[in-house]
C-alpha cells in the first residue's frame, strides 16, 4: 500500500490519506480508532518462514500423541484426529465435526493459504489464481483455534491428575510452538500489502485510480462518494449499481456497501444462540461412568470440581470462557442489533468498541468443548471409568458458532450510518 493513498476505514467507512508510518507503528482511524494498517518491516519474509516451520509443526502435531493417561498398567494415549474419532463414536458427531474444522482443517488450510500466496511472491512471481488463495484465507483464519484448544489441554490435564498419572506426549509441545508460529505468522503476513506486491507486478507498478472526492460537510465517506470498500482485497472501487451485480475488479469478489441483510442474519443468528443457551447450561455436558456409580455434570459443576480441587485460576477460567464470555456476546450483540434497528445516534465510538470486543472474546468460549474432547478420548478405562459427552455439549458448541456467525453477520459501518443521513439532510 502505497502512502499518500486515500483508503477506508471498515469498520466506520470513513476516507482518509494513508500516511508513512515508523518502525513498528500503526495508523489508526482518526474517527473510531480501528487498526488501518501497521508497520510490517519484512513482513513478507517472516511470514513465509513462520508459516513454513508451522507446515512442518502441524504435521508433527498430528501424527504424535498429545497425552497420555496411565492406570493400573493400563495406558491411553491420544492423538487430536484420535479424539475426534472417540466423539464421532459415541455418537457426538456434531461436535467432533466442530473440533475437527477448528484445529485440524482450519490451521492446515490458513497455512496452505499462506503459502499458496507468498511463495510465488518471494521468487518473483505472481501466484497462480491469487484471489482464490485470498478467499482461502479470509475463509478459514477466523476459524482456527489453536490458542484455545492450547489452554483446553491446560484444564483437561489439571482434571485427568486426579485419575491417573498424566504422561505429556511429543504433539502437546508442538502444539504450543504450532500456537506460537502460527500467531507471528498471521501477524507478520498482511493481506493488503501482499495485494499490492501482486498488482505491482501484474500492472507494472500502476496503481489503481479514484475519481475525485465530491466536496461535503462532515465527514466523508466511501458510501457518500459512491466508494465502496471491498472485504477480501482492501480496494476501493465504484459502489455497485442498484440491483445489479458488481464485483472488485481485481479480486472478483462481490462488493456490496454494506454486508447483505447485515441486521437479519444478525437477529437469526443470535436468536438461535439464545434459545440454545439454556440448554448448554442446564443439561449434563458429560457423563462418567465409574465403579462408583454414574456422574451427570453440567458446565457449572466442573467449574465447581475446579475450585474444590484447589484449581481456583482454572476454575474462574472456565467460568469466564464458557458462561460469562457467551451471555456477554449474546447481550452485547443484541445491545448493538437493537440501537442499530433503530438508527440510534447515541455513543457511536463505545458501540464499535463493543463489537471489537465481542470478536476479539468469541472464539474463547470454546474451551469446554476442547476440555471435553480431551477428557472423552482419554478416560476409557472399561471396567474402571469412561467418560462421554452429554447432549449440552452440542447446544454448547452450537452457541458458540452461532455467535461467531452472529459477529461476522454485523457490519460496523451501520452503526456510523445514522450519523451520515444527518449530514445528508442538512446538506438539502
Amino acid at each position: 500500500m502505497m502512502s499518500g493513498e486515500i483508503i477506508a476505514c471498515a469498520e466506520c467507512d470513513l476516507l482518509q490519506v494513508d500516511t508513512p508510518l515508523a518502525a513498528g507503528s500503526t495508523l489508526r482511524c482518526r474517527r473510531c480508532h480501528a487498526e488501518l494498517r501497521r508497520d510490517r518491516a519484512h513482513g513478507p519474509e517472516y511470514a513465509l518462514a513462520f508459516t513454513l516451520a508451522s507446515a512442518v509443526l502441524l504435521v508433527i502435531s498430528n501424527l504424535y500423541p498429545i497425552v497420555g493417561l496411565s492406570l493400573n498398567g493400563n495406558v491411553v494415549q491420544t492423538t487430536l484426529a484420535g479424539s475426534v474419532r472417540m466423539l464421532y463414536e459415541h455418537g457426538t458427531w456434531p461436535l467432533a465435526l466442530l473440533v475437527a474444522l477448528t484445529t485440524i482443517v482450519t490451521p492446515f488450510l490458513q497455512i496452505v493459504a499462506m503459502l499458496w500466496l507468498l511463495l510465488p511472491l518471494r521468487f518473483g512471481r505472481v501466484p497462480w489464481h491469487a484471489a482464490e488463495g485470498f478467499r482461502l484465507f479470509q475463509l478459514a483464519r477466523p476459524w482456527g483455534m489453536t490458542e484455545v484448544l492450547i489452554l483446553g489441554l491446560l484444564v483437561a490435564l489439571v482434571k485427568l491428575a486426579h485419575i491417573a498419572k498424566v504422561v505429556p506426549g511429543i504433539a502437546l509441545w508442538s502444539f504450543i510452538a504450532l500456537m506460537l508460529l502460527l500467531a507471528a505468522a498471521s501477524a507478520a503476513f498482511d493481506p493488503r500489502e501482499t495485494w499490492a506486491r501482486i498488482t505491482a507486478r501484474q500492472h507494472n507498478g500502476r496503481a489503481w485510480v479514484l475519481p475525485p472526492l465530491r466536496r461535503r460537510r462532515g465527514a466523508i465517506t466511501a458510501a457518500a462518494q459512491g466508494l465502496v470498500l471491498c472485504e477480501e482485497c482492501g480496494l476501493l472501487t465504484r459502489q455497485p449499481r442498484e440491483n445489479g451485480k458488481h464485483v472488485c475488479p481485481r479480486c472478483r469478489a462481490p462488493l456490496h456497501s454494506r454486508k447483505p441483510a447485515s441486521l437479519s442474519r444478525t437477529w437469526a443468528y443470535l436468536v438461535a444462540a439464545m434459545v440454545l443457551y439454556i440448554p448448554a447450561n442446564v443439561l449434563p455436558v458429560m457423563d462418567t461412568s465409574s465403579l462408583f456409580g454414574t456422574q451427570k455434570d453440567t458446565i457449572m459443576s466442573g467449574v465447581v470440581y475446579l475450585w474444590v480441587s484447589g484449581s481456583w485460576p482454572l476454575a474462574v477460567l472456565v467460568f469466564i470462557a464458557s458462561i460469562v464470555v457467551p451471555m456477554l456476546k449474546i447481550l452485547g450483540l443484541g445491545y448493538l442489533a437493537v440501537t442499530t434497528q433503530f438508527r440510534s445516534q447515541a455513543l457511536p465510538g463505545q458501540r464499535t468498541r463493543v463489537y471489537r470486543v465481542i470478536e476479539l472474546i468469541g472464539r474463547w468460549s470454546m474451551l469446554d468443548i476442547y476440555v471435553i474432547t480431551m477428557l472423552v478420548a482419554l478416560v476409557q478405562f472399561q471396567a474402571l471409568a469412561t467418560i462421554k459427552a452429554g447432549p449440552a455439549s452440542i447446544a454448547f458448541g452450537a452457541v458458540v458458532v452461532l455467535t461467531l456467525l452472529a459477529a461476522m453477520a454485523f457490519d460496523p459501518r451501520l452503526i456510523w450510518d445514522a450519523l451520515e443521513k444527518n449530514h445528508v439532510r442538512a446538506e438539502r
